[in-house]
Order: C-alpha cells, then structure tokens, then sequence
C-alpha cells in the first residue's frame, strides 16, 4: 500500500526543482531591472502599474507551465498540427489587425493591441513550431529506417516546407528578427535530426557565405540598390550600420546602441550599485534591459546572469538525455535553440557584438508575449521528467 507521503516524494522526483529556481532567479533579476529601468524613466504611479503588470504575466506563466506539464507525448503528438495551425492563423491575421499605434513606432505589424494589453503571436508560434517539426522528424525517421544523403534532403525539404509559411508571414509583417529565431531552432533541429555531416557542412557553409556577402553588400556602393530590390528595407541598412560604427549616427538610429554600451561600459567591475544610473538608454526596461544589468551590477552582475542561463540550458540538457522519449527529446532541442538564441542575441546586441534585433531576454524583459512563449517552452520540458516513466513513444500507436 502507497502512504501519502510516499505519493508526495514521487511527485517532488517527477518535477525538476532546478529549472524552477533558474527561472525564479531569472524572474527575480528581471522584476529588479524593470524596477530600475522605470525608477528613472517613468512616474512612480507607472512603476508600480508596470511592476503588478509583469508579476500578473510571471503568475500566467506559471499557471500556462502546471498546465503544459499535463501533456505527455502522445497528446502533443496528437495535438501538434491544431496549435501549429492554430498559431499560424493568429499570426496571419497580424497582416490586417495589426496595431498601427506599434507599425508606426516599430515599423513592424507584430502586434495585436486591445485596450491597454498588447501581443505577440510569433511568441507562441515558436513552441508550437517546434512542438510541429519535432512530429515532422519523427515521422520521417520512423519511415526510412536509415539515413542517406536522399533521404535526409527529403527530410530538410519537410521541415524547410513547415517553415517557409512562418517565414513569408513574418517577412510580410517586417519582423526580420523574429525571423532569425525560427531559422535558430530550425538549423538547430536539422542537426539533432540525425542529418548526414555530407549536407550540413556545405549547407552551412553555403549560409554563412550568403550572410557575409549580404553584409558586404551593405558596404560597398551599388550593393544596397540590389539588395532593397529583392525586399531589404532602409532600416535594416541602418541597423547594420550603427553595428559596425555606433558612433556615426547618435542623432538617431544608432542613439539607442550607443547609450547601451556606455551605460554597460560604466559599470565597470562591480557596477554603480542598485538603481544608481548615469546613462539614459531607451527602452532599456524591454529590449535593452542586459543594459540594466551591466551597468548597476557591473561586468561580474553581467557574468552571474550568463552563468544562470548556462545553468539552465544544463539543466534542460540533463533532462533530455534522461528521457526515453525520441519525440521529447526532439521537442526540448527545439526549446534549447530559442532560448540560447534569445540570450545570444539578446547580450550580443546590447554589447554591439550583433546588430539590434528588438530580441527580448528571456525571463528578464518586460513584457508578456515572450514570457509565456518562454513558460509553455518550459513547461514543454519539464513534462519530459514528469511523465518519464521508461517508455519511448515514436509516433506511433504503440510504445516501444
């Protein structure tokens, strides 16, 4: 006979305590950087607002991971195509009710607004993509019982197809940086799917020459006529630009870059101290809040959070090589990849290793639609430990 507390330490094993103290730790930086950011940019009777405003989406966040863990395998097998479908029309329908107040801030159409709450369906759409191309791998897998270079080029053409509609939708909507993150997780995927090296180094080494010369045609006179004929606009260009000189342009595109990393560069080793800023950066509670960090908190702040990140990703990592789940463990890559690409970006554009994307950190922004993109990502996972109970669903009707 099972006692009740027999029951309560099984339960405490099917639940992955680790990753809940990164992402409370990382929801407690963020919670402190907002308070910062907005204590010199904004009244007192906002803050407060903002600050109730993202503990409401942290405690959404956690009702939407309870909920995701729910799910085993088998259901978001069964359930991957409605919420792919489901996400892409939501996404969609941007390219008529977008927000025209965000389009012209922005200039891009990636969000709906209604009263004062705004969102973002790209943010769900990722963990819905990859929840998709996960099945997508899966069933390829199981219908060629080996791998070659035909084979594994009709499998990048069906994960390719299952992404070109997200990526159109989104070139629509001028959301290139969006963009970046469903080419992350799908590059990311193609790896982990068992790929033959035969495609995937000349495939990369094919996309990392079409990157630099784009970007060499950014410099070189003639080669933005050519490039603003196929679609490339003039703040891309500009973006670009102020990556590699931030100083040329402080009057306008490159202010932003610029003030993020004088504001970084002044908190040298151990930071000004809590709420102690000398440097306006805009938009810093969202989008630049890595700028928050390294100023109050300095280079070793800026450290201890990466190292919280890395810590997670372990965490992760460690989860998906304990299950015995094939479809999970394609899942938990896909989440992988859109995180470490969040964080990636994120740092890299704030330090100006990268162009600015408008990316969000992960857990730390303000914001809604990316923190429970984030949370059903999470939730996604730790459902791996909390139904792993040594069996390996392949997609099929039988557990093997």
């Amino acid at each position: 006979m099972v006692t009740k507390n027999q029951k309560s330490n099984e339960e405490d094993n099917r639940i992955d305590w680790g990753i809940i103290f990164c992402v409370l730790m990382l929801a407690l930086v963020g919670l402190g950087s907002i308070f910062i950011a907005m204590s010199h940019d904004s009244s007192s009777n906002n803050i407060v607002k903002q600050l109730i405003m993202q503990v409401i989406w942290y405690s959404i966040g956690v009702g939407i991971v309870i909920i995701m863990m729910q799910f085993d395998s088998e259901q978001l097998w069964k359930v991957a195509p409605i919420i792919y479908w489901g996400a892409l029309l939501l996404l969609g329908a941007l390219l008529i009710f977008y927000s025209r107040y965000f389009y012209v801030q922005t200039g891009a159409k990636s969000w709906f607004k209604i009263g004062p709450l705004t969102f973002q369906p790209a943010e769900v759409m990722k963990p819905a993509f990859v929840v998709m191309l996960a099945r997508v791998i899966v069933e390829h897998n199981n219908a060629f019982n080996y791998h070659s270079v035909k084979n594994d080029f009709i499998l990048i053409g069906k994960m390719v197809l299952w992404t070109l509609p997200i990526c159109v939708l989104l070139k629509l909507e001028n959301d290139f940086g969006t963009m970046l993150v469903f080419l992350a997780i799908l590059s990311g995927m193609v790896i982990i799917s068992g790929v033959t090296w035969k495609i995937i180094v000349p495939a990369f080494t094919a996309a990392a020459t079409l990157g630099g010369t784009a970007l060499l045609m950014v410099i070189i006179p003639g080669g933005r006529k050519f490039l603003e004929s196929i679609g490339f606009q003039e703040y891309q260009f500009n973006r670009v630009d102020d990556w590699l000189n931030p100083a040329s342009n402080l009057s306008s595109s490159g202010y932003q870059l610029w003030q993020s990393i004088k504001a970084i560069g002044s908190g040298g080793i151990h930071g000004t101290g809590f709420n102690v800023s000398h440097v306006y950066v805009p938009v810093r509670e969202s989008d630049m809040i890595f700028s928050v960090v390294g100023e109050n908190f300095g280079f070793i702040g800026g450290l201890l959070l990466i190292l919280l990140y890395f810590l997670l990703i372990y965490q992760m990592i460690k989860v998906t090589f304990q299950t015995k789940n094939v479809y999970y463990a394609y899942i938990s890559t896909g989440i992988i990849m859109m995180i470490l690409f969040h964080v990636f970006e994120n740092i890299g554009m704030s330090i100006g290793l990268l162009p600015l994307t408008g990316i969000p950190l992960p857990f730390v922004s303000q914001g809604g639609s990316a923190l429970i993109g984030n949370m059903i990502g999470i939730g996604l996972i730790m459902s791996m430990q909390y139904h792993n109970r040594g069996y390996m669903f392949s997609g099929q009707k039988d557990f093997i």
